[in-house]
């Protein structure tokens, strides 16, 4: 299960992924092993469970972020590009710009300005050449409304739950496209939605979660 993936090294924790099957692709494998949590978040990095990282904001758990990089793993090819809503430590940021290569673009936006400047921080030490080259950035912004300058998106995720479909981000989304979301109140589920190539919206719940709620600065501090 999920919660025996836990390793002493982040290659022990992508091993225990691939064995659980929560991981199976290549590209996926490769990208995880590519992008070390530690890197990312300073408690326990290989546990597999979601470490805070301040300002009511977690790093999820290593099999939420392996679960998304799979469903997303058709829209993460090479030359892509995405949008990662509640980028927050910067790590599946990371991973995701691994995936789509030297001529991909990944967005990661994030409403706390303090996350902003930790996950620069932590990829232009770690992946300076991903940032300078414009691979992936990270913006200060509401991760709600999107980031129209790079729109539209192959693929977006969104990581803290919506009360309801993120009609704003799916605006944002090519044609076709898709997008990761946890979706809900008291009753959580992550839901992936499909854009065909005419635009019509296809949606299907995935699993219960547990996520923050994608919400206001200050809202979200106050927990």
């Amino acid at each position: 299960m999920a919660w025996t993936c836990s390793g002493e090294t982040n290659d022990e924790l992508v091993t225990n992924l691939q064995n659980e099957r929560i991981i199976s692709c290549d590209r996926v494998v490769s990208a995880m092993r590519a992008v070390d949590r530690a890197h990312f978040a300073a408690f326990r990095p290989y546990e597999d469970s979601p470490q805070t990282i301040g300002h009511g904001a977690t790093i999820s758990a290593p099999h939420m972020h392996g679960y998304a990089l799979e469903h997303l793993k058709n829209y993460l090819r090479p030359g892509m590009k995405v949008l990662d809503v509640g980028s927050g430590s910067g790590y599946l940021t990371a991973c995701m710009a691994a995936m789509v290569g030297e001529n991909g673009r990944v967005v990661g936006i994030d409403h706390i300005p303090e996350l902003v400047t930790t996950s620069k921080a932590a990829l232009d030490r770690h992946y300076s050449q991903w940032t300078q080259s414009g691979r992936v950035k990270v913006v200060l912004g509401d991760g709600r409304q999107g980031y129209l300058p790079d729109a539209p998106y192959d693929c977006i995720h969104v990581g803290a739950a919506a009360s309801k479909r993120p009609d704003e981000l799916l605006g944002q989304l090519k044609s076709p496209g898709r997008m990761f979301a946890p979706v809900g109140t008291s009753k959580q589920r992550i839901v992936v939605y499909d854009k065909d190539r005419d635009g019509h919206i296809v949606q299907k719940e995935i699993m219960g979660v547990l996520y923050v709620p994608l919400t206001d600065p200050e809202t979200q501090q106050s927990h």
